[in-house]
């Protein structure tokens, strides 16, 4: 190994120890003893750690609900909205140029749109719907493709691909479903993992939406129950980060198996 790229993975390894380094002490002072304060300075672990806090999350909250609640909203919200901002950006790409651009202006006009202007709006639609105090209401965004910038990354991917490729497979017959599923998904593939990630991310951590649209307790996520134990005990910082942690499990291992996944598609596609 030449010395550029030992200092480039020496750089890399810096770099990703100094994000890693909130979430380890987030799990080292998830061990500390029940009530212990939290440590003012930075140590690998407590004197005397436990798993004490992580049974008693699941003694005072039924956390096991609340994580299903949140992965049935992922595995619903993530898939419609690929589906829904891929066709959208599809469909962008394919307009005339002028067209392009009021879509585009369009666009950002509505990503500069606060989120909490449209609170009254969606409980009211909601309600009507029959949506409200259903797993629907956390999911509805996802039916516009959750965000506009999402359309977006979409558009740009689905542009970059020649005209002659589209025009090749209406020649050969493709209809335009065909053409989004057989060419220009597979072509924007990097795209649809960056918009599911950002989609995961956005509805695992959604705190406002089970907050207003949500009546009873029964399809509440895990950002709830966060909040809920931190009202059961403000100073009890310990089993707050042991819920934090069991919180960002999923988040954690989704993004180290992905590169795993990857490397060993791209293995059996060379080979």
């Amino acid at each position: 190994m030449s010395f550029k790229a030992g200092s480039r993975a020496l750089l890399r390894l810096l770099a990703a120890l100094l994000f890693l380094l909130p979430l380890l002490w987030m799990a080292s002072a998830s061990l500390n003893a029940p009530g212990d304060p939290l440590p003012t300075s930075l140590r690998l672990l407590p004197p005397h750690p436990t798993l004490a806090n992580y049974g008693r999350i699941f003694r005072l909250l039924p956390l096991g609900r609340y994580t299903l609640n949140s992965l049935l909203v992922v595995a619903l919200a993530v898939p419609i909205t690929l589906v829904v901002s891929s066709w959208a950006g599809l469909g962008m790409a394919r307009l005339p140029k002028p067209a392009q651009r009021r879509w585009i202006t369009l666009s950002l006009a509505v990503l500069m749109v606060p989120g909490i202007a449209l609170w009254s709006t969606r409980f009211l639609l909601y309600r009507e719907l029959g949506w409200y105090d259903t797993v629907w209401a956390l999911i509805a965004p996802a039916w516009m493709g959750t965000s506009p910038f999402y359309v977006l990354m979409f558009y740009r991917a689905f542009r970059r691909i020649p005209a002659a490729i589209y025009d090749a497979a209406h020649l050969d017959g493709a209809g335009v479903l065909q053409t989004w599923w057989l060419v220009a998904l597979p072509m924007a593939r990097m795209t649809a993992v960056a918009v599911a990630l950002l989609t995961f991310v956005f509805y695992w951590g959604d705190f406002t939406s089970p907050l207003l649209y949500l009546r009873s307790g029964e399809h509440a996520t895990l950002p709830v129950a966060l909040q809920t134990l931190q009202q059961l005990s403000r100073s009890d910082w310990a089993l707050v980060l042991a819920a934090a942690v069991w919180t960002t499990l999923v988040p954690v291992a989704l993004f180290l198996l992905l590169p795993l996944l990857f490397n060993r598609r791209q293995k059996r596609s060379v080979s």
